[in-house]
């Protein structure tokens, strides 16, 4: 089985080493191809000291496309999608491979515990939940960005939607298609947007992205 795992970074250069040198560790994965989508840190400089592959977009598109640029010309049994801010944590990656490895679940996505510190109010989080739920899935973690799933899936969900309604599109699209999507608990944490102005500026923008995927999905 060949392992790929995707990383879309956009000026990460903090955490980007020690993310990728976590993942590094996964024995199970073979490939590791870091997307940089359009940073102007160095980004794309340390993800090739780091060893992995990378592949420069001209400027910012958006995790979604940057992961439909990433996932091009790589032959693999298995994608893994990583957020590039998991610092060490990424090596809980194992956690929602192995399910897909063992051919429990076709998709596999990451189950965070709680924040460490408050955020918004929920709404985003319970809109991608209602959406999915129509599907007939209860997802505890609609919009975790970590992800597992067999090349076929892969294939059957693409093209991914722009902007932060991926996961919720991604979700929806292999539910319809009798996929057997799961949860598994992990130990990862991440980058966490506070309740500040530039907190609630992108929630507005991730509600408005989910709010826009799920009338799209509904209208396929």
């Amino acid at each position: 089985m060949r392992v790929a795992a995707i990383v879309p970074a956009y000026n990460e250069e903090t955490r980007l080493a020690s993310t990728l040198k976590a993942i590094q560790e996964i024995p199970e994965i073979n490939i590791i191809r870091v997307v940089n989508d359009g940073s102007t840190d160095r980004t794309p400089e340390i993800a090739g000291e780091c060893g992995v592959e990378v592949v420069n977009l001209p400027a910012n598109m958006g995790k979604g496309e940057a992961i439909n640029r990433g996932v091009r010309g790589v032959e693999a049994d298995i994608f893994v999608f990583l957020d590039a801010d998991l610092g060490d944590t990424a090596r809980e990656a194992a956690k929602i491979l192995m399910p897909v490895l063992s051919g429990e679940a076709d998709l596999c996505i990451a189950k965070f515990p709680p924040p460490k510190k408050k955020g918004g109010i929920g709404m985003v989080k319970r809109l991608a939940s209602w959406g999915i739920a129509r599907e007939g899935m209860k997802a505890q973690e609609p919009l975790s960005g970590q992800r597992a799933m067999t090349s076929q899936v892969l294939q059957d969900v693409l093209p991914f939607h722009s902007g932060f309604g991926i996961e919720v599109g991604m979700t929806i699209r292999a539910l319809r298609q009798g996929y057997r999507v799961v949860e598994v608990p992990v130990q990862m944490s991440h980058a966490e947007t506070g309740r500040n102005l530039k907190g609630f500026i992108h929630r507005g923008r991730q509600f408005l992205d989910v709010a826009r995927v799920i009338l799209a999905e509904n209208r396929r």
